[in-house]
């Protein structure tokens, strides 16, 4: 720290920072238009400096801002040498470093009074429709990105002088199908990133620019020193660990196997993840893009190390995640669709990477999150027959797939693991209000947890189908064969379910990736994958096997087979039953 900092006055400043991040998130909640932004809390908000390096994020999913944001404020500045107060820039382009096309983004360069730009804010948020072929942002099954059909903007010139340039706001009006949803968004995304700026240049007249500057020199600086000192409590190992995503049109049959390659350097304080033993992108909308491969890598890391790292452009300098261009788990080219990337095989980057730290040694890592792009994480999309206007939302009715910890259980509503558990379950009441819906069942499944010394999250089913009226459903989900796995004598979560429930009651089995029309008395319904456990499960604590058997999560039966641990009628452990079990094996 220079002089002019001490930690005190870092610590302010930070806090003041991420506050600032924090209003611009709390506008985009307060007026996104869509469910899946001010119910789901589907949005990032970060800063960025004049140099593009991640300074400041708060309450934002890891797999929108770790990285991406850096290539999407270096991209808006190539294409725009000339920066000016009052710009504003939408970006969307997975080969420009946005995560997916659904992430529609809102980039503003944060100019001094001088014309000197200084900071870059930035306001994504998820879009259920963007003008795709089918009415879905995860088109799994899309060859290519002609194919896809979204409208692909690469930094784009949206506002100058603060007035925006409504011939692009017609383009995608004519071409969303949900035109005033989607538009009521970009204007949220608008104010958010407005409200950064303007809260940026009062904190930079108030401590000074320069001040700033020095602040987030040091603060980079401190942040890659806490990142060596986490580091250097793991220890030296490198594990190779592979996760398969189930197959669907467009993969090989057996799926896509990822592999990450996990170096731990503490002695060089580094940790190396090596992508490249993967295999090419696919004609399908699985590909990840740069930055979800990058932060993938990134999320399994930081899972496995000291939480409080700060996670920012200096603690990042630790990490190197090494790809290749034309890969599944890489840099795709042009015209590969990446229209899924942020999910589904971006959750089987970070699988292996937290599992195979979790290989080196007992006590680090993770075990796998779950698949949760169930149906009950659909679109569902038609015309509302009460008044003749359609929709299309994303609901997030179901989630868990945490994974097992080395010291604890898992977060069983983190959602899949580049989320962090940020999103929100959907309200039921107001998903009914909202759309013709009506959702006759949310709960979770008893037995379906990763059993482990620490136990990954349940699975959760949900039942739901069209109020009036026909209804389609589009998903793309992971795990129906390729189950959550556990670590270290864990056992794996159980795997995911999709069908469809006719008016007699009768069901028919769904396949993983698909658009289902139902009609009017029919439903959908899923489970969702359990998470992987950490350990072997005869090493849990008996009370904490005796509280699952009293909540319903566990049975007496499976306490005892798995567990080792018997459960009376009363719901007491019989101790000496239970060490006389475990004695034997």
């Amino acid at each position: 720290m220079t002089a002019d900092h001490d930690g005190v006055r870092m610590a302010l400043l930070s806090n003041r920072l991420e506050g600032i991040s924090r209003k611009m998130g709390n506008t985009l909640q307060r007026t996104g238009r869509s469910g899946v932004l001010n119910i789901a809390r589907d949005f990032s908000c970060c800063i960025l400096t004049a140099g593009d390096e991640l300074v400041s994020v708060a309450e934002s999913l890891p797999i929108h801002v770790l990285s991406g944001p850096d290539m999407m404020a270096s991209s808006m500045r190539e294409f725009h040498p000339e920066l000016r107060r009052g710009d504003a820039y939408l970006h969307n382009s997975p080969y420009h470093g946005c995560s997916h096309p659904a992430d529609h983004t809102i980039l503003v360069p944060v100019m001094d009074d001088d014309g000197v730009h200084r900071f870059t804010v930035l306001a994504k948020a998820h879009q259920a429709d963007i003008g795709n072929s089918i009415p879905t942002t995860y088109h799994g099954t899309a060859r290519d990105v002609y194919e896809e059909g979204a409208l692909i903007f690469a930094a784009v010139k949206v506002q100058e002088d603060y007035k925006t340039n409504m011939d692009i706001v017609r383009m995608c009006r004519i071409r969303i199908r949900v035109p005033d949803q989607w538009y009521g968004d970009f204007l949220a995304m608008i104010g958010a990133a407005r409200i950064g700026e303007r809260e940026l240049l009062a904190l930079g007249r108030e401590v000074g620019w320069d001040t700033l500057d020095r602040f987030a020199r040091d603060w980079f600086d401190y942040s890659e020193k806490r990142m060596i000192a986490a580091i250097r409590k793991v220890p030296a190992g490198t594990a190779t660990r592979s996760s398969t995503h189930d197959a669907i049109p467009g993969t090989p049959p057996e799926g896509i196997t990822i592999r990450s390659v996990v170096t731990v350097d503490p002695a060089a304080g580094k940790v190396t993840v090596d992508l490249r033993d993967n295999p090419d992108s696919l004609p399908c909308g699985l590909n990840l893009s740069e930055a979800c491969a990058r932060t993938a890598a990134m999320v399994g890391v930081f899972n496995s190390i000291d939480y409080s790292v700060p996670k920012n452009a200096g603690s990042f300098r630790r990490i190197e995640v090494i790809m290749r261009e034309g890969c599944v788990a890489g840099i795709p080219r042009h015209p590969t669709s990446c229209s899924a990337a942020t999910t589904n095989v971006a959750d089987r980057v970070s699988n292996p990477t937290q599992a195979a730290i979790a290989e080196i040694a007992d006590g680090i890592g993770l075990a796998e999150c779950g698949g949760i792009m169930t149906p009950a994480l659909g679109v569902v999309s038609g015309t509302d027959p009460k008044n003749g206007k359609p929709y299309v939302n994303q609901v997030m009715i179901a989630f868990t797939g945490g994974a097992g910890a080395p010291h604890a259980d898992a977060w069983q509503t983190i959602c899949h693991v580049g989320n962090g558990g940020l999103c929100y379950y959907d309200s039921i009441e107001l998903d009914e209000l909202r759309h013709p819906l009506y959702i006759h069942a949310r709960h979770f499944s008893a037995d379906s947890e990763g059993a482990g010394r620490f136990c990954g999250a349940r699975a959760a089913y949900s039942e739901y189908g069209p109020a009036r009226g026909d209804m389609e459903v589009v998903f793309v989900s992971d795990g129906t064969t390729n189950a959550a796995r556990g670590v270290r004598g864990g056992l794996d979560g159980v795997r995911a379910t999709q069908f469809k429930v006719t008016r007699n009651g009768g069901h028919e089995d769904l396949p993983n990736c698909a658009v289902v029309r139902l009609a009017s008395g029919e439903r959908i319904a899923s489970t969702t994958t359990g998470g992987g456990g950490y350990g072997p499960p005869r090493e849990r604590d008996p009370d904490a096997v005796r509280h699952d058997v009293a909540e319903g999560y566990v049975s007496r039966e499976r306490a005892r087979a798995i567990y080792g641990v018997v459960v009376d009628a009363y719901g007491t452990v019989d101790r000496a039953a239970t060490a006389a079990l475990r004695a034997a094996g």
